[in-house]
């Protein structure tokens, strides 16, 4: 079904993967400019090296979690004018239902901002913000930069990639997106899927073979083979959604007639280009797989690469189940899979298709074909949010709609709330089944932390349709003998003309609109000589998502409120960290006010510092928290992440790697240090890291840093080796100004 190739591999006339160089024409370095890769990042870099890239994009696009932070640095900055189509969409916090009127007031201040600036406003419920950049920005040999980490347009030939809001900052005032010429992986489809096979299910599939391992992490995924065209272009695009849950960079597809349909199809044909490699093309890893042996896959709670075969699984039901119960423990939630296993079967209670990944046309009437003349029952409860006002149009007209409703399935609007924990919460202990893109702890709603613990598995639309029609009894859908009508799309973008305000072509005079809730930054320190780290929490999980960083769903209400944000820092994984935070932070606040620092329990630690560092100045050693995480930043590309750690005084991460370069980005860009220990930790919550010239150790560009462990619980000081891989020459800067608005407001 699925093989990996992990060493470098020639590809040629595009079918033939050989591994011998010697019997290639092209040497490695020749044939690595045969990759669709390596054409558009040439294409869009600045600088005449093509191993560190500086490059420019040709668009922009944030949801409503996002802009107000960005456009505020931005402003802070001397943000005159979008220099490129800026999107502002409203998906994510469109219900406007937590905070009184904060969520639209911040719709408000975006639409002001596309006013102001030259943006491009969608206001709530007219396209999730993936699907929009589909219908009518991304084309063939473009480059995209989204603030959400799904940004993947791949499959319509666009090299799409999903960072933090500082990079959105530094395009919008004319800088560059710097990173080294990253790694290629070629995925070589072959064969046709299954009927009722569709594309989460090979997206799982995917992911299931390449996450633990990081096969693709910070690489390129480039589709190609003769499987591609055997492929809807929307099934594609649900695969490619999805290549954001492997930690790689981003993704590319070969494009063909199908592709110049689709951009036909939405008044942008002249945005075709075909797009395939060259003669010889040289890859650095392979992924060669077979569309004819998918099966219908589930990811079990609580991560998308928890993956198994929905055969496999019922199969083998006890002994699955009382594993992910486990792993679910260690991470210090309690759940119950097994109270749903009903006559040697597994029952969920729910399901939703919406957003990015399930609320495609192609998705929605296939459903609509299970569903017709069948009921889902009243155990059962199945919701579907079209991704846009266009796809909803359409399936009203063809009869989809009418065929979904009558089965008690609930149809709504485009909305993301189902994918990060905002809409469709559970009842508490009950099991969702979604075609979303992510699973993790509180994806659906609920809380954790105060009992509330309810469950997602992620399933493609096909799938939950049969469970749904069964009563929710697990059902994959390659169970049904069913003829998928397939009726063709046609695109109306009325709604679009009548509601979306385009900026960008015609911009005019504006004032920013704001509510209570949208405050500025609060005032962020320079990177001191030395600095004082209190180890705030230690996560010992294999991977920390930017969930357990900062919990998604309704938290993210408060995201133009950088301390409110704030107080929701860990809260899930480690509740006493915000406390512990703040009670380090107070002994900074005095160093900047120029108070010797070191009092009350900081005595004693300066005494140990000064056996170390005789010539130390109270006032040039910065005082903050830290934490230490194996693995942190899987997921989200928000940037709060961050940021709600940088205003509680946070001066530094630890791990053992970071799990995406997105988060590795927020830290850097708010001034957090991102060290990496290779050594076994030997310390705990609670203990004290110097770290003396770290000033000096970027500025030299020094990777290792000699440190200083003081151990409260043993009374001693230990010598540890911290390091900080490589830095551009720009993210040093970044860093020793203290966060990226000190850097912009420096130069």
């Amino acid at each position: 079904m699925i093989t990996l190739y992990d060493k470098g591999v020639f590809l040629i006339d595009g079918k033939d993967i050989v591994q011998n160089e010697s019997v290639v024409k092209d040497s490695k370095i020749e044939a690595k400019k045969g990759t669709i890769t390596y054409e558009i990042l040439k294409e869009h870099n600045t600088s005449n090296d093509m191993e560190n890239l500086k490059l420019k994009f040709d668009c922009l696009a944030s949801h409503d979690i996002t802009y107000v932070g960005i456009i505020q640095t931005a402003k802070a900055s001397g943000l005159k004018k979008f220099p490129i189509p800026y999107v502002l969409t409203n998906c994510h916090n469109t219900l406007c239902a937590v905070g009184g009127t904060i969520n639209e007031d911040d719709h408000m201040f975006g639409l002001s901002a596309a006013k102001k600036y030259g943006g491009i406003y969608v206001p709530p419920h007219q396209g999730v913000i993936h699907q929009y950049m589909r219908e009518n920005m991304a084309g063939c040999g473009k480059m995209i930069l989204g603030s959400d980490s799904h940004t993947r347009y791949g499959a319509l030939g666009t090299i799409a990639i999903g960072e933090g809001g500082g990079e959105l900052v530094k395009q919008i005032l004319s800088k560059s997106y710097d990173i080294k010429y990253p790694e290629v992986i070629g995925i070589y489809l072959k064969g046709k899927p299954k009927n009722g096979i569709g594309p989460q299910d090979v997206a799982l599939t995917i992911i299931k073979a390449v996450f633990k391992n990081g096969f693709v992490k910070n690489k390129v995924m480039e589709f190609i083979g003769e499987g591609v065209s055997n492929l809807s272009v929307e099934f594609r695009n649900g695969i490619d959604v999805m290549t954001t849950e492997t930690t790689c960079l981003t993704s590319i597809w070969k494009t063909d007639n199908k592709v110049k349909e689709y951009l036909k199809d939405h008044n942008r044909e002249v945005d075709y280009e075909e797009l395939s490699p060259k003669k010889i093309a040289y890859y650095d890893g392979m992924i060669v797989i077979d569309l004819d042996k998918i099966e219908s896959m589930i990811a079990l709670p609580f991560h998308p690469s928890n993956v198994y075969s929905i055969k496999e699984l019922q199969n083998n039901l006890e002994e699955i189940l009382t594993e992910v119960e486990k792993e679910a423990f260690e991470q210090g939630i309690k759940i119950d899979l097994k109270s749903k296993i009903k006559k040697g079967y597994l029952f969920a209670e729910q399901g939703v298709i919406a957003g990015c990944a399930g609320g495609t046309y192609d998705n929605i009437v296939d459903v609509a074909d299970i569903l017709n003349n069948k009921s889902i029952g009243v155990d059962f409860s199945l919701n579907i949010y079209p991704s846009s006002q266009p796809t909803y149009i359409e399936l009203n007209k063809n009869g989809s709609i009418e065929k979904i409703m009558e089965s008690g399935t609930v149809v709504r609007s485009a909305f993301c709330g189902p994918c990060f924990g905002a809409g469709d919460t559970p009842a508490n202990g009950q099991l969702s089944l979604r075609h979303t893109t992510r699973n993790f702890p509180n994806r659906e709603g609920s809380k954790p932390g105060e009992g509330q613990i309810s469950m997602v598995a992620l399933m493609d639309a096909r799938s939950i349709a049969a469970t749904a029609i069964n009563g929710g009894k697990l059902t994959a859908a390659t169970e049904l003998d069913i003829e998928f009508t397939k009726p063709k799309y046609s695109f109306n973008d009325k709604v679009y003309k009548n509601k979306v305000y385009d900026g960008f072509k015609e911009s005019r005079e504006s004032e920013l609109i704001y509510g209570p809730n949208i405050v500025d930054w609060p005032k962020m320190p320079k990177l001191t000589k030395d600095l004082l780290l209190k180890i705030c929490a230690v996560i010992k999980d294999s991977v920390t998502t930017t969930d357990e960083l900062i919990p998604s769903g309704e938290t993210s209400s408060y995201r133009s409120n950088p301390m409110r944000l704030a107080e929701f820092t860990l809260s899930r994984r480690e509740p006493k960290y915000v406390e512990k935070a703040k009670e380090i932070q107070k002994f900074e606040i005095r160093r900047e006010f120029n108070e010797n620092p070191f009092v009350e329990e900081l005595k004693e630690i300066f005494y140990k510092i000064k056996e170390i560092d005789k010539d130390i100045n109270p006032l040039e050693v910065g005082i903050g928290s830290t934490i230490y995480a194996n693995k942190p930043g899987d997921g989200s590309a928000r940037e709060q992440a961050a940021s709600c750690q940088k205003v509680l005084g946070g001066w530094a991460n630890i791990a053992k790697e970071y799990a995406t370069k997105r988060y590795r980005s927020n830290l850097i860009n708010w001034g957090i240090i991102p060290f990496i220990i290779d050594q076994d930790i030997n310390f705990e919550s609670g203990d004290y890291i110097y770290v003396k010239d770290i000033e000096k150790i970027i500025k030299n560009k020094i990777d290792k840093v000699e440190s200083y462990l003081i151990s409260v619980e043993y009374n001693e000081v230990r010598k540890i080796e911290l390091k900080i891989d490589s830095l551009t020459d720009t993210e040093r800067e970044i860093l020793i100004d203290g966060c990226l608005i000190n850097y912009y407001k420096r130069s």
